[in-house]
């Protein structure tokens, strides 16, 4: 909150040249890109549901339990005070706070409340605004949203699905059917194998009869644990069949607590206001989803959905630290003019400001693919690919970013007190969730292996854009070469590759749908030649025309 009345007649010195504090601002009615962005293919009623969260989520209030969540980070009660086990993690109220405001808004189930009429897109633009707000308490409402495919497959019960779809956040640890809405985790990685689920050696055993929807009892660890106050958690464990895919609720079927033990919360870099345990499952009740076997498949429905969640992240983050450093700029003076005034930090600015509308851009265009993947093969094709090429590039990005705009603050943006502290600590984050680099480009890798009707789609995404400038069609060859190439040579460019397919789908959708001035500067910049750092714009690039849309 904004201090009343501070001194700034001090004994030894006058305080000034200081920006104001942060007032009250509109994240929706200040950002032209994420405007243009929503009227340009999501129904109208997106429009006017974000218009009410972005207002609400640039209150002062806001700021604050942002900074208190992150501050005061939630901690483990493994016991009660008579030593009986309760495995639960307690957080500040300003955590849940935020919680309340963003699933009493739906933002968790918007996607699947009005699917297939801009739902996802919704969903994204609500995440990219909440993450302004503060990123860490996002996780466990992109766990909830990305369950809703995986619960499917329970069939026979669809309570858990009604309860996703709930708008009323209730944090007690209560089994899920006391509840009117219920929120979701995952665990899938180990220590001996991350990424490469495939090592699992969490053991599942039937309780009778095995098969879909049956009861079985888990045996093993996971190594992360996300939002591990959630309901119920969708994990892998093996079975006679092969590595299986279950939703561990936190209580069993009669209402005792289940055997999932928290071992330790994670002493993270970053994302401090969401707590991410070690857990042990010491015969834990699960029931199996899907077909015994085929418990990858059924988890990467739910890997698709959060992938684009962790493109999105950065964006928003993005998005807050530019406002931050525009801000400062704007109200600081150095060597005879305000900082916003002079050429140099105009271009920094300005640069940054393109990778954000970018990132914008192929985020929402992610959405409306997966909006539009039910009935239409094209945008099927794209829903499979765009979420991995935005996650890899977006996430690239991201860390440079905080550092540019922390570096236009100086030593102010430096400290705990500055938004831009815990914004450069939280930047790796979503980088390293749902794959990191490598494992992306190498499942990129693989949808251009397996599903050749992606590099089609792709390329009939590109196509209008040609002839736009110089330097996407150049970049449009050279593509065109690396899609040629062996498999083999294809492996060993796979970052390249990924990213100049991330960057030339930026670059269309720019050219076909932002002002002409921030497209091209972009395409000169990204596409031209590789940018060795932010601020070094060409002479003449149209700064203030960029500038102009930071609101």
């Amino acid at each position: 909150m904004t201090d009343y009345a501070p001194r700034t007649e001090l004994s030894t010195h006058r305080v000034e040249n200081q920006p104001c504090a942060p007032a009250a601002d509109d994240l929706w009615a200040s950002d032209a890109a994420l405007r243009d962005a929503v009227a340009y293919a999501a129904p109208a009623w997106v429009g006017e549901r974000l218009a009410r969260l972005g207002q609400r989520l640039g209150q002062p209030d806001i700021a604050e339990w942002a900074d208190q969540a992150n501050r005061y980070p939630p901690t483990l009660r493994a016991f009660d005070r008579y030593g009986q086990r309760l495995d639960e993690v307690d957080y500040p109220p300003a955590y849940h706070a935020l919680m309340t405001l963003a699933i009493e808004g739906g933002w968790h189930a918007v996607a699947w409340e009005r699917e297939h009429d801009g739902g996802h897109q919704a969903h994204v633009a609500g995440l990219y605004l909440l993450t302004q707000a503060e990123p860490g308490f996002c996780c466990p409402l992109t766990m909830t949203h990305a369950a809703m495919p995986v619960l499917r497959h329970l069939e026979a019960d669809t309570s858990w699905q009604q309860r996703l779809r709930g708008c009323h956040y209730d944090p007690r640890a209560l089994p899920a059917w006391h509840k009117s809405t219920n929120t979701f985790g995952m665990a899938m990685t180990e220590k001996q194998g991350g990424s490469d689920v495939r090592r699992n050696t969490t053991r599942a055993e039937p309780v009778e009869a095995p098969g879909s929807g049956a009861w079985y009892r888990l045996s093993g660890h996971k190594w992360f644990c996300s939002a591990p106050m959630s309901d119920a958690f969708l994990t892998l464990a093996q079975t006679d069949a092969g590595l299986s895919c279950f939703l561990a609720p936190r209580f069993t079927p009669d209402g005792e607590r289940n055997a999932i033990e928290l071992q330790r919360l994670k002493e993270k870099c970053g994302n401090r206001a969401n707590a991410s345990a070690e857990i042990e499952y010491r015969g834990a009740w699960a029931q199996l989803v899907g077909e015994p076997g085929r418990g990858v498949a059924a988890i990467l429905e739910m890997v698709q959905q959060t992938r684009l969640d962790a493109a999105t992240a950065p964006a928003g983050m993005m998005r807050q630290a530019l406002r931050a450093a525009h801000t400062h700029a704007s109200g600081r003076a150095a060597f005879g003019a305000r900082l916003v005034e002079q050429p140099l930090m105009q271009r920094v600015l300005a640069d940054l400001a393109l990778e954000t509308e970018a990132s914008l851009w192929l985020a929402m265009r992610g959405a409306r693919a997966m909006d539009r993947a039910a009935t239409d093969a094209h945008e099927a094709a794209l829903a499979r690919l765009l979420p991995a090429l935005a996650k890899f590039w977006h996430n690239k990005r991201g860390p440079g970013f905080m550092a540019e705009a922390m570096e236009c603050l100086g030593g102010i943006g430096y400290v705990e007190e500055s938004p831009l502290a815990r914004l450069y600590r939280e930047a790796p984050v979503n980088s390293i969730w749902e794959g990191s680099g490598n494992v992306i480009c190498l499942d990129v890798m693989r949808i251009l292996a397996r599903h050749p009707e992606s590099i089609a789609a792709m390329r009939q995404e590109l196509a209008p854009a040609r002839g736009g400038h110089p330097a996407l069609d150049s970049a449009l060859e050279e593509l065109d070469t690396l899609l040629a190439a062996p498999a083999e040579t294809q492996a060993a460019q796979a970052r390249w590759l990924t990213q100049r397919m991330a960057q030339a789908l930026q670059a269309a959708l720019l050219l076909r749908q932002a002002p002409i001035a921030v497209a091209e500067t972009f395409c000169a910049t990204r596409l031209a030649a590789t940018t060795p750092q932010y601020g070094v714009l060409p002479t003449g690039a149209p700064v203030a025309e960029i500038l102009a849309r930071l609101g």
